[in-house]
């Protein structure tokens, strides 16, 4: 945490200092208390006749100390705030950084709600952790060890009350720390679940709403609640024991304090303003254990915090990034070799020996039955995951050598599931290519067949989409995803079944449209429809994650009995 810490040491180093004026007025308050009551209103030093001047130069004098120690805790509060904020703006920054350059396994992995709650509710801990370690670990060390030092000077008997009390009351913080520890970071990962809940439950509410799920989600949700809860419970359970165990033990000191001070009272060894000040600082003594106690919980919530944003901040991509920037002759040549792959932790090959190449310019099209491995496939080029073995070659290069900003500079993807923002239409469309200009844009949208029910709403392309485009049908959002597919302006151009909500006469006419104006564009179409692959220049049939036949839509009706199959199933439809 140091890296960050130490770019706002300043603001610290600052608000430590005035956190030290401010615990320095605080005890230097009694001391100047039991000099008014024992000289200015007992007058012990003139024979019991009372000093009104004294009282009213040592009343002004604690007047102005509680202003200026006023004035300390606020710059302290001032500073505590810039530095932590400015630390957890940082961090979280970081995160977010660290995060977009994870790779798919990875993210599969730590989960999406996860991710959510550490760099949110974790670093906000994180922020708090800090602010308590440079505001309160001062304020109560300088008061719980200034309070005992200023008692040995009033009176050793006094001190050393205080002094055999404190073992006591540190090994019962230590007790309940050590049992309330364990349970913050299971506080954490039941944040995880509940957030996981919610991220998942608002993205299906539709389908939710379609199986009529609600009644299932909200026992799901209520379920996961109810644990954080329970946990929750348990941690305030430990300090709601320790606070009232800690203060009794505590007030006991005091009147054990009075106790004794009325035997050194009547003995001549103290006086009743020495009295008073004892019990002000064996109060302050109190306030600075108790304080200890939120500060060790604080602590202990921030560190907890602190080691689940740390996982993210030192997690490494597990694709190693190559050097190449993809200056070549060749422009849009993909080649499998003897590309085998599965996905990491399962175990089960997805494909198996692979050998496909793809030449510059050229419409190739996947066909095969669910699960045969058409994604998988298409997913290597942009090495959105890594081959098993084997190699995949983009252009005559390795695509593990490539940079992989360079690399997915040099492909354009439009998926099933279209990915949109809420922004506007033309917002999301320049995505593929943030310096497209209005010409660019309108291009891309017409080749994609969006123009028509762009223009015709109200407010064209600026038209905002709603989160995760639910102001769009499933065909409009798939043509506003290959417009920006098709304005990124890539030497490759990947179709993942992204044409499968248009209709025929649509997705003919795009594809049309798409030849004309990207004739030299090497083009990928993976697709379930004879219609949308049949005009392609060679078609590849998969079959368990196998090649089990490559030619044109005529070659394959005559050799290929898996597509002939396919044929069948679809006749009617193409008819």
């Amino acid at each position: 945490m140091w890296k960050y810490i130490r770019k706002y040491l300043f603001f610290a180093i600052l608000a430590a200092l005035f956190m030290i004026g401010e615990v320095m007025m605080d005890l230097i308050q009694p001391g100047l208390m039991s000099k008014i009551v024992d000289n200015g209103v007992l007058g012990l030093d003139r024979g019991g006749i009372g000093d009104l001047n004294l009282i009213w130069n040592l009343g002004i004098r604690m007047i102005l100390l509680v202003l200026f120690g006023g004035f300390c805790g606020s710059m302290n509060n001032v500073f505590v705030h810039m530095a932590g904020q400015n630390i957890g703006n940082e961090i979280r920054k970081d995160c977010f950084r660290n995060i977009m350059t994870f790779s798919f396994p990875q993210l599969d992995r730590v989960g999406t709600g996860s991710l959510v709650t550490r760099v949110t509710n974790d670093i906000t801990q994180v922020q708090n952790f800090v602010s308590q370690f440079v505001r309160g670990l001062i304020r109560t060390t300088l008061l719980t060890f200034g309070s005992m030092y200023f008692m040995f000077r009033l009176n050793i008997t006094f001190g050393l009350i205080v002094l055999c009390a404190f073992p006591f009351v540190l090994g019962c913080i230590l007790f309940c720390l050590a049992k309330a520890n364990p349970l913050f970071s299971k506080l954490q990962t039941q944040l995880d679940s509940i957030n996981a809940i919610m991220q998942e439950d608002i993205s299906g509410i539709r389908i939710i709403k379609a199986c009529v799920r609600e009644v299932y989600e909200k026992l799901r949700f209520g379920k996961a609640n109810d644990e954080l809860i329970k946990t929750q419970m348990q941690v305030l359970v430990i300090f709601a024991f320790m606070n009232p165990v800690i203060n009794a033990f505590m007030y006991l000191v005091v009147a054990v304090v009075l106790l004794a001070g009325s035997f050194e009272v009547g003995n001549g060894a103290a006086t009743p303003g020495s009295v008073m000040a004892a019990i002000t600082y064996t109060t302050q003594l109190l306030n600075g254990v108790l304080m200890l106690v939120m500060l060790f919980q604080n602590i202990s919530r921030g560190y907890a915090s602190w080691k689940r944003v740390k996982e993210v901040l030192i997690s490494k991509p597990e694709l190693k990034d190559g050097t190449f920037e993809g200056n070549t002759d060749s422009h849009g040549m993909i080649e499998f070799k003897d590309v085998s792959f599965s996905y990491p932790g399962s175990g089960q090959a997805v494909l198996e020996h692979i050998n496909l190449k793809v030449h510059p310019g050229e419409t190739v099209a996947i066909m095969g039955a669910t699960g045969c491995g058409k994604t998988s496939l298409v997913n290597l080029i942009s090495r959105f995951y890594d081959v098993t073995s084997g190699a995949v070659f983009l252009d005559g290069v390795d695509v593990k050598e490539y940079r992989q900003k360079a690399l997915r500079e040099k492909v354009a993807v439009a998926l099933q599931k279209s990915e949109l923002f809420s922004v506007s239409i033309r917002e999301n469309i320049s995505w593929g290519r943030l310096d497209a200009n209005e010409k660019a844009v309108k291009s891309a949208a017409v080749v994609a067949q969006a123009d028509g029910f762009i223009s015709s709403t109200a407010f064209g392309y600026d038209t905002h989409v709603a989160e995760r485009g639910m102001s769009l049908s499933g065909g409009q959002k798939q043509r506003i995803s290959i417009a920006r597919a098709v304005l990124k302006s890539a030497e490759i151009l990947i179709f993942d079944d992204s044409t499968s909500a248009l209709d025929l006469k649509t997705e003919a006419d795009l594809y049309e449209a798409l030849q004309k104006s990207h004739p030299k564009t090497t083009k990928l179409i993976v697709a379930q429809r004879i219609a949308s692959v049949r005009r392609a220049d060679r078609i590849v049939v998969m079959d368990h994650g196998r090649i089990a036949a490559v030619g044109s839509h005529e070659e394959l009706q005559k050799s290929c009995p898996i597509y002939q199959d396919i044929c069948r199933s679809q006749m009617g439809e193409e008819e």
